[in-house]
């Protein structure tokens, strides 16, 4: 009887940290006794790996066996350290030589039969294995084609402790997965089957979209119901251009940590379009719990989050989400750590321009002046300055429902969108942007110089709208998309004065 040790993972947030599996079989007592700091479902596998082990056909000895789980000052979570504990007892048992797991990382949940389940967050493990130099992981056999993403390093997957152990004996091979998607860059999108060329009508929404989403850009959209708001935000993802392999990947670990990836195709090559419901509750918002996960912000990341109903939901929701909309990233507190996830995102959001749905429209709008005021209150100035676009959506006439022009399909828009964001690739190249949208004060001097006559516009509108420091570089920031667009190096008059209209809502309905 002897010691050894089992190399594992955990998941805090969406850090990876390295895990040792200790485990020490001697003399004395017969005990199974587990140490480091541990959660309920972890002390409870102590029950779940003697079984395993038992219907496994091997016979524990009525030995002192002790169990650690190092360090012992990072809290262990979840079933993923039922394999590792059970092969760490079983290499202590010499049953086979503990060399064999030599730079191997080791995740599964056991069966009291024996069989190995799958886990959640294979991918940012296998990922932090092979940054520690690990070889070869051991995986469940479910969650081998997500492990497969990751290259350089050996994935293994075991459906039995049995298996495992012959493995490690070097009685049989376990098969190495093959057909790899890793190196695939995506290249089609995860979306319905929607097309902008469905909408009749609403050039300027339609405008407003390929604008926001040629920058990375937040667009709001204001107008009476059944004006095609949420037709139109629904077929954004229509008109994004394609992530890129490292993009993917990086989704893809979000998806992967909450167990929301697909098994035999795990690779998320398109996209996130989150559409939030206005119930949400600010940590299903942003993130965070007694044990912090990723919210919908973080799903939304590289894609887009849709708020429809806009004004209807909580006012201290719609707040949580200011510090995220300038950072790109939400980070959370609690007295056990600190947790950072990832929120970069394009904010879509619709809304009523009053309860009823009909303002300004005084011959069908019954709202109290009070109840206009109290309607759009909701939206804060700290928060409306944080839109880039905003839009007016108008009732659609019938003229352009029953006209039979072919309208521009997402393919269309998207083609120019693409050429958008390849310029701004070249002008960024070697810096963390990314976007339009993500230029900060001393980035605008250098890419959104203005001429004189530019200069002149500009003032005038700061006076005339009452413009803040924010929104004056929302504005600049607007117009160098849509000089991209028309593939201008220069801001010009007209490009100025389109970003300039996506602004005037705020004095419209806000009186700002």
């Amino acid at each position: 009887m002897a010691f050894s040790t089992v190399v594992s993972a955990a998941i805090h947030g969406l850090h990876v940290e390295m895990i040792h599996v200790e485990a020490d079989v001697s003399n004395g007592l017969p005990m199974f006794h587990m140490v480091g700091y541990l959660s309920s479902e972890v002390k409870e596998a102590s029950e779940r790996v003697r079984t395993a082990i038992r219907n496994s056909d091997i016979q524990l000895p009525a030995k002192k066996m002790v169990i650690n789980l190092a360090p012992a000052t990072v809290r262990k979570r979840g079933a993923s350290f039922d394999l590792p504990i059970a092969l760490a007892v079983l290499a202590s048992m010499g049953i086979f030589p503990e060399e064999r797991l030599k730079e191997t990382l080791v995740v599964g949940e056991l069966s009291l039969d024996g069989r190995v389940q799958e886990v959640s967050g294979i991918l940012p493990i296998v990922m932090k294995a092979k940054e520690e130099g690990c070889h070869a992981c051991i995986l469940p056999e479910q969650n081998v084609q997500e492990g497969a993403l990751v290259e350089g390093i050996r994935i293994l997957g075991v459906g039995h402790l049995r298996e495992a152990c012959q493995y490690l004996r070097g009685e049989q091979e376990l098969e190495v997965p093959s057909g790899r998607i890793r190196n695939k860059v995506a290249n089609s999108l995860d979306i319905e089957l929607v097309d902008y060329s469905d909408i009749q009508g609403q050039e300027a929404v339609k405008r407003a979209a390929e604008v926001a989403v040629a920058g990375g850009h937040n667009l709001l959209m204001v107008g009476p119901p059944g004006s095609g708001k949420s037709m139109m935000a629904k077929r954004i993802p229509t008109i994004l251009p394609p992530p890129s392999l490292e993009e993917s990947m990086e989704i893809t670990k979000i998806y992967s940590v909450l167990g929301m990836v697909d098994k035999e195709h795990p690779l998320i090559t398109g996209r996130p379009f989150r559409s939030v419901h206005h119930t949400v509750t600010k940590a299903a918002l942003i993130g965070g719990g007694m044990i912090p996960v990723p919210g919908e912000i973080s799903l939304a990341h590289g894609g887009v989050l849709f708020l429809d109903e806009l004004a209807e939901f909580q006012k201290p929701v719609l707040e949580v989400l200011r510090q995220p909309l300038e950072e790109r990233q939400i980070r959370i507190t609690r007295s056990h750590g600190n947790y950072v996830f990832p929120a970069n995102f394009i904010l879509a959001s619709a809304m009523n321009p009053c309860p009823c749905g009909n303002y300004p429209n005084f011959e069908k709008c019954g709202c109290t002046p009070g109840q206009i005021q109290q309607y759009l209150g909701k939206i804060s100035q700290p928060f409306l300055d944080r839109i880039d676009i905003c839009v007016e959506a108008p009732k659609v006439s019938y003229e352009a429902l029953s006209a039979g022009e072919k309208q521009e399909s997402s393919a269309v828009i998207r083609s120019r969108v693409c050429k958008a964001r390849e310029v701004q690739n070249e002008r960024y190249i070697g810096t963390r942007i990314l976007s339009n949208s993500m230029l900060g004060v001393k980035e605008l001097k250098e890419y959104c110089h203005l001429g004189r006559r530019e200069e002149l516009l500009m003032r005038q509108a700061f006076v005339a709208l009452g413009l803040t420091a924010r929104t004056y570089h929302k504005i600049l920031k607007v117009a160098r998309t849509i000089a991209d667009l028309e593939l201008s190096e220069k801001i010009r008059e007209c490009h100025l004065k389109e970003a300039i209209g996506y602004r005037t809502l705020d004095k419209k309905y806000w009186g700002r």
